[in-house]
């Protein structure tokens, strides 16, 4: 995005939480928000506007940093939940604050040159530190994992890791606790220390029973029949099975005999199963709850 369009954006982005906080009890930073604060502001937003985001969107728009402009009609929903007609009347609603910011521009060098000083020491002050994940066999994990970074007395913040599986976070504080999570690999709570020279690598426990899944919900199989014995044999008979769809629009509930069905007719709609989530009892090896979409 170039800088005018940075501007406006961040001003919409603004306006929006603004108008969020006239109903709703969150953080003034949207950065702080958790998952709960994120599916009031869906749902205040379907109210408003009759259209939903996705937390996926909300992330890439809201609590990072974008590289580029949300689609137009995206744009247009949240300058109509913001009070505007579209996004062309809220940027013309702002021009002449834009202009009057950039006729202060001049004085910066003055002004602002001190405290800038101060601003890059603190920030040279911030410890960075940088993961990346490997599974059991030191092999690089590049599919997106769940980061939950705890903090003292505040809500946690959430991140993904990155398209080549790693993660960078900046704090002024010398240790970082997190939590990672991956649909395929075992739940893990992270401690590490700057001073730590290994910090940066850190090895996850893949998760046998979800990989196995996986690679049954292929499809790519030829004895269909013991393709279904073995999925059979790895969901609990009283298993808790739920199917997402897009766009928040509902959860369907499957029984194991519905669920081993959808496996187990081969259709193109295989090779699209995401699984989302699960629960093992460890003591049978078996799945006891299991969330999935179908792509």
């Amino acid at each position: 995005m170039n800088s005018k369009d940075t501007y406006q954006f961040n001003k919409l982005k603004s306006a929006v939480i603004s108008k969020f906080l006239e109903k709703h009890s969150a953080s003034s930073d949207v950065k702080n928000w958790n998952g709960d604060d994120i599916g009031l502001f869906q749902e205040d937003l379907f109210s408003e506007v009759k259209a939903k985001v996705s937390e996926k969107w909300f992330y890439t728009y809201f609590k990072n940093e974008a590289s580029k402009l949300p689609r137009i009609d995206m744009l247009n929903l949240l300058s109509s939940y913001t009070g505007f007609e579209n996004w062309n009347a809220f940027k013309s609603a702002h021009i002449s604050e834009e202009k009057n910011k950039k006729k202060r521009t001049f004085l910066w060098p003055v002004i602002f040159i001190p405290i800038a000083i101060i601003f890059l020491v603190t920030m040279n002050s911030k410890n960075e530190f940088t993961f990346c994940f490997q599974d059991d066999l030191n092999t690089k994990i590049v599919s997106e994992l769940d980061i939950k970074i705890l903090q003292d007395n505040q809500s946690p913040l959430y991140f993904k890791t990155d398209s080549v599986g790693c993660f960078n976070y900046k704090t002024e504080k010398d240790k970082i606790t997190f939590v990672v999570s991956s649909p395929y690999y075992k739940t893990d709570t992270i401690i590490r220390s700057i001073d730590r020279n290994e910090h940066y690598r850190i090895k996850l426990k893949s998760d046998d029973y979800a990989l196995i899944l996986k690679y049954y919900t292929s499809g790519n199989v030829k004895d269909w029949s013991s393709h279904k014995q073995k999925i059979e044999n790895i969901i609990h008979d009283d298993a808790r099975i739920y199917r997402h769809y897009h766009k928040n629009m509902g959860v369907e509930i499957y029984s194991k005999k519905e669920f081993v069905r959808l496996l187990t007719i081969p259709t193109s709609s295989l090779d699209r199963i995401r699984i989302l989530n699960k629960d093992f009892d460890y003591n049978k090896n078996q799945i006891i709850t299991l969330h999935f979409i179908v792509d």
